[in-house]
C-alpha cells in the first residue's frame, strides 16, 4: 500500500469523496454531516492522503490543524473494493505518525452514531481514541460521537 499526500486533482480522489459525501447524507441529517467538501479539503490547514494498492485508489484521509498543536481528523474513506483490507487502519497510523511529527499534542474527530459508523468507532478505540466532548466549534448532537486522544512527542534520541 502507497500512502501519499493527494492535491484532489484526479477523477479517482474526487469521485471518492463525492461518494463519501453522498453517504453521509444518506446516514446523517443535514446538520449533522460535517465531512468536508472539495474546496474545503483543498484549504492550507488541510492535508489529504490517499491510499493505491497496485495503481487503484484504496482510500483517503485528512489531517485538519484545529489548533498549535491540535489536529482533527477528517474525510476517511475506504473504496468499496478494499473494504476490511486494513486500508483505514494503515491511513490511520500515518495520520497519528505525521501528526507527531508536526508536534501535536492532540488529534481528535468527529464520527457518526449511526450503526453504519460502528466499525469506524471501533477502529479509533483500537488505536486509542476515547470519547470526548464537542471540540473546535463542533455542538452537541445526538447523531455525533466525539474521540480525542493524546500523542506523545518521541525523541529522535536512542
Amino acid at each position: 500500500m502507497e500512502i501519499r499526500i493527494d492535491d484532489l486533482s484526479g477523477s479517482e480522489i474526487q469521485e471518492l469523496l463525492l461518494e463519501h459525501l453522498k453517504n453521509m447524507h444518506e446516514i446523517s441529517p443535514p446538520e449533522s454531516v460535517h465531512a468536508l467538501d472539495l474546496s474545503a479539503l483543498q484549504h492550507p490547514d488541510v492535508t489529504l492522503w490517499s491510499a493505491w494498492i497496485d495503481g487503484e485508489l484504496a482510500g483517503c484521509g485528512a489531517l485538519k490543524k484545529i489548533g498549535p498543536s491540535h489536529g482533527e481528523i477528517k474525510s476517511m474513506r475506504t473504496s468499496q473494493k478494499f473494504v476490511r483490507r486494513g486500508v483505514a487502519a494503515n491511513l490511520l497510523a500515518h495520520i497519528l505518525q505525521e501528526s507527531r511529527r508536526r508536534q501535536f499534542s492532540r488529534l481528535s474527530l468527529e464520527t457518526g452514531t449511526e450503526p453504519e459508523f460502528e466499525p469506524a468507532r471501533r477502529l479509533y478505540e483500537r488505536f486509542g481514541f476515547e470519547q470526548c466532548a464537542p471540540f473546535a466549534d463542533y455542538k452537541e448532537d445526538p447523531n455525533s460521537a466525539f474521540f480525542t486522544r493524546t500523542l506523545q512527542q518521541f525523541s529522535n534520541v536512542v
